[in-house]
Order: C-alpha cells, then structure tokens, then sequence
C-alpha cells in the first residue's frame, strides 16, 4: 500500500527586536504578528498562518514555518552600561 504525503508549504518571517516587541513580518505573504517575548512571538507567528492559511490547511496541505530572527551582541560592559 502506498501513502501519498501531503504537500509541505515553506513560509518565512523576519523576525526582530523593535526595542518594545518582538515583531514577526511574512516574506512574500502578507503576516505580521508580535509579541512581549519570543516564546509569545513564535505562538502568535503559528496561530497567525493558521488563520491565514486556514483553506490550505484544510485541504490537507502542511506549513512549514522559517523564522530568521534578527539579534544584535555587544560586550557585556557596553550591554550592562559599565
């Protein structure tokens, strides 16, 4: 017997630290999410392509989700201020 495997979808964010949130935007489809932490953030990332792509899943399609996250390092005397 032969199974047949669902398609897999690939959809990419941008994520980064906006001083205030971390923020989520789609590449090349129309998401944007946020959220206090980056836990919260890539919770919010998931429920935000399930609603969108809602249809897709529907139909038996699978998402795959890429986040590239944005994250600046100093020294940790310039972070702390010493």
């Amino acid at each position: 017997m032969h199974y047949k495997e669902a398609p897999v979808m690939l959809v990419t964010f941008d994520s980064y630290f906006d001083g205030a949130f971390w923020c989520a935007r789609g590449m090349g489809v129309d998401i944007f999410t946020q959220g206090t932490t980056l836990d919260e953030l890539m919770h919010n990332v998931k429920d935000a392509v399930e609603l969108h792509f809602e249809e897709t899943i529907d139909a038996g399609e699978q998402i795959t989700v890429v986040s590239l996250t944005e994250l600046q390092v100093g020294s940790i005397a310039r972070i702390s201020g010493c």
